[in-house]
């Protein structure tokens, strides 16, 4: 599969309607604070995690297949080891863009979950933080993009 482009990035970010596919019980968690932010920042954001019925006043849906209206891409969140079959889940929803988070720790990227996204076109963003490309950002992810870029594992333009 290729790499994620920097295309893909801003096609995910384009999207104004996202599912959020393994946001946090925990109000302190990383995904939560994320979670919020994204909605500042002017996205629709639809919790998905079958253990909540809400997140933060929003209704949160067991699957994201359950998700009315549907959503343009979904941000996945959950371990490496359920990725695959979340990504599964969206192609059944209909999603076409997805983005495998990863900051700190393995993240939710496997080479399962993007051979599924190559074998039925999903167009996927696999192994960064949505942070690093937001344009109100904290400080510390404008960082982590500087860095990412010094040492050439920013996402490239596509050719």
């Amino acid at each position: 599969m290729v790499g994620t482009t920097i295309e893909d990035v801003e096609d995910f970010l384009d999207q104004k309607r996202i599912a959020f596919v393994g946001v946090s019980r925990n109000p302190k968690d990383f995904s939560r604070t994320l979670f919020r932010d994204l909605r500042e920042q002017g996205y629709t954001v639809i919790p998905v995690n079958p253990q909540m019925p809400d997140v933060e006043g929003s209704h949160c849906f067991a699957r994201v297949q359950d998700v009315t209206p549907p959503v343009d891409g979904a941000l996945i969140m959950t371990p490496a080891a359920k990725s695959e079959q979340v990504v599964r889940d969206c192609a059944q929803a209909g999603i076409t863009r997805v983005w495998l988070h990863r900051g700190a720790g393995a993240g939710s990227v496997s080479p399962e979950a993007l051979k599924v996204c190559e074998d039925l076109g999903i167009r996927a963003v696999a192994g960064y933080c949505p942070y690093m490309f937001l344009p109100q950002t904290p400080f510390f992810h404008k960082i982590h993009g500087f860095w990412m870029k010094a040492t050439g594992a920013y996402p490239a333009p596509c050719h």
